[in-house]
C-alpha cells in the first residue's frame, strides 16, 4: 500500500501514537491529517480556552511533523467527508484513528467506516491511545456488567493490568503531494477572547512540563495534591492530556518506574481518568442523563445564585477563589472543582449540568467524560458510595487551604484579614466591595 491517511483527533503528538505509527507501518506515504470539525463548532463545543490551546497543539505538531520531514495537513469541515476527499486525492487505501468514547464519535467512526467501504477503502481504528486501558477492556468477572460502575474494583483490575508497550516518535514521515488548509489561529477556530493565563498547548511543552513534574513534584504529590494553593502539588498535565499531546500509557509506564508514595498516588488518579472514559464508553447517555437517579425532588431554579457563583461573588472565599482562578486561567485545582460543584448542587441545589456546562465552555481541559462524571460525583447522581456527602467549604478551607494563600491570591479584597480568619470574613469584618454570603454559612 502506497500512502495511508492517520487522522489525527485528541492525539495531537508524534511519540507514542499508535494512530501514527500504524499508518506509517501500512504505508510509505502517510498523510497526517487534523479536519477542523464543523460539526463539534455547531454543538457548541468551540469555546475560546480550547479554541486557543488547539490552535498552539496545532502549529506544535506541524513543526515536529516537519522535523522528520513531513508535515500536518488540514481541512475544515464534516469529518467523515473531509477525510474521504483527502483519501481519494491522495489514492490512500486505509485511514488510522483513534478510538473515541463519546456518542459523537462512535457516530463518526461508523460514519468513516461506512464512507471508506463504499470507496473500497478501509478503516483501522486504535485503542489505548487517549487512555492507559482501553475503555471496554476491563469488566468485571462476575454478572452481566459491561464495565464497572464502582472505582475501587476497577482499580485493583487496572493496576495490574499489562499496558501497550511505549513506541517512539518516528525518524521519518514522508507525505505525498496534497493541498492543505493554514494552520488556523485561535480566532478562525472559536469567537471570544481566551483567559488571559492561558497555559500554552502543544507536545513540545507538555514533555518539558511532564520531566519539570516528574522532578519537582511527583514525589511531594501524595501529600500535596489537595492543597490549592500549593504551586508544585499538582502536575497541571491535564490540559496535555485531554488534546492527547502526552500518552497515557507512557505517563504510567514512567511515573511507575519512578516509584514511591508520590508515584503511586499520581498513577491512581490517571486511573480514574481511565475509569470516567469507560463509563461513557459504555453509556454515553450519561453525559446529560443522570447516571444513577437518586433524587426525589427537582433541582432549585436560581439564576442570580448560579450568576454569583459563576463570577466569584458568592461571599464564600474558597468557592469565589476556585471560579477566578478558572475565569483567569481556564484552569481550576482539582480539589476546587470538588467544592464549587458540591457547592452549586448541594449547597445551592442546582442541576449538575448547569455547572457542568459552565466547566465545558471554560475549561482548557474540559474532558466530557471526567467533567461530567466528576459533577455526577459531586451531585450525588454519579458512581459516589456516599451520595449524600456534602463537602463543607469552611471546613475544606481551613483544611486544605491553611492560613489561606489560596484565597488570597484570587480574592485580593480579603488579604487584609489575619490568618485562617480569611476564611470566615462575616466574622473578621469583611471590606465593603465584597459581599456577604448569598445562603446562610454552614458555621
Amino acid at each position: 500500500m502506497d500512502v495511508a491517511v492517520a487522522l489525527f483527533t485528541q492525539n495531537l503528538r508524534v511519540h507514542d501514537n499508535p494512530v501514527l505509527h500504524g499508518a506509517l507501518g501500512d504505508a510509505d506515504h502517510v498523510v497526517p491529517l487534523f479536519v477542523v470539525d464543523t460539526g463539534i463548532a455547531a454543538a457548541g463545543f468551540s469555546v475560546p480556552n480550547r479554541a486557543a490551546f488547539l490552535a498552539d497543539c496545532l502549529a506544535d505538531l506541524d513543526a515536529s511533523l516537519r522535523e522528520r520531514g513531513g508535515r500536518l495537513v488540514l481541512a475544515r469541515g464534516d469529518v467523515v467527508g473531509e477525510t474521504c476527499r483527502i483519501a481519494a486525492a491522495t489514492g490512500a487505501g486505509a485511514v488510522h484513528v483513534a478510538a473515541g468514547v463519546t456518542a459523537y464519535a462512535a457516530r463518526r467512526e461508523e460514519r468513516l467506516r461506512a464512507a471508506l467501504a463504499e470507496a473500497g477503502r478501509t478503516l483501522t481504528v486504535h485503542e489505548a491511545v487517549l487512555t492507559a486501558a482501553p475503555p471496554g477492556s476491563l469488566t468485571p468477572a462476575t454478572g452481566d456488567k459491561d464495565h464497572f460502575a464502582v472505582f475501587t474494583p476497577y482499580f485493583r483490575r487496572w493496576d495490574v493490568e499489562h499496558l501497550r508497550p511505549v513506541r517512539g516518535a518516528p525518524r521519518a514521515v514522508s507525505v505525498p503531494r496534497v493541498r492543505s488548509a493554514p494552520l488556523p489561529a485561535p480566532r478562525d477556530l472559536a469567537s471570544g477572547e481566551a483567559a488571559p493565563a492561558l497555559p500554552r498547548g502543544g507536545e513540545s511543552v507538555a514533555r518539558r512540563r511532564l520531566s519539570a513534574w516528574e522532578r519537582e513534584g511527583l514525589d511531594r504529590y501524595a501529600e500535596r495534591h489537595n492543597e490549592p494553593g500549593a504551586e508544585s502539588g499538582t502536575s497541571r498535565l491535564s490540559p496535555y492530556l485531554h488534546f492527547g499531546c502526552l500518552s497515557a500509557v507512557e505517563m504510567v509506564r514512567r511515573t511507575r518506574r519512578r516509584g514511591g508514595d508520590g508515584a503511586e498516588a499520581f498513577v491512581r488518579q490517571l486511573a480514574w481518568r481511565d475509569f470516567y472514559h469507560q463509563m461513557l464508553a459504555a453509556g454515553p447517555e450519561a453525559a446529560h442523563r443522570d447516571y444513577r437517579n437518586r433524587r426525589t425532588a427537582g433541582w432549585r431554579d436560581d439564576p442570580a445564585a448560579v450568576e454569583a457563583w459563576r463570577e466569584g461573588r458568592t461571599g464564600f472565599p474558597i468557592i469565589d477563589a476556585a471560579m477566578r482562578q478558572l475565569r483567569h486561567e481556564g484552569w481550576m485545582h482539582n480539589r476546587a472543582r470538588l467544592l464549587v460543584g458540591s457547592f452549586l448542587t448541594k449547597t445551592l441545589d442546582v442541576d449538575w449540568r448547569v455547572g457542568a456546562r459552565h466547566f465545558l465552555d471554560t475549561l482548557v481541559d474540559g474532558d466530557l467524560a471526567n467533567n461530567q462524571f466528576n459533577w455526577q460525583w459531586v451531585a450525588g447522581t454519579g458512581t459516589d458510595t456516599r451520595p449524600n456527602r456534602i463537602l463543607n467549604p469552611l471546613t475544606q478551607a481551613r483544611r486544605w487551604d491553611r492560613g489561606g494563600p489560596y484565597v488570597r491570591r484570587w480574592v485580593p479584597e480579603l488579604d487584609g484579614i489575619r490568618g485562617s480568619a480569611v476564611h470566615r470574613p462575616w466574622r473578621a469584618g469583611a471590606p465593603p466591595d465584597y459581599p456577604a454570603p448569598i445562603v446562610e454559612p454552614p458555621d
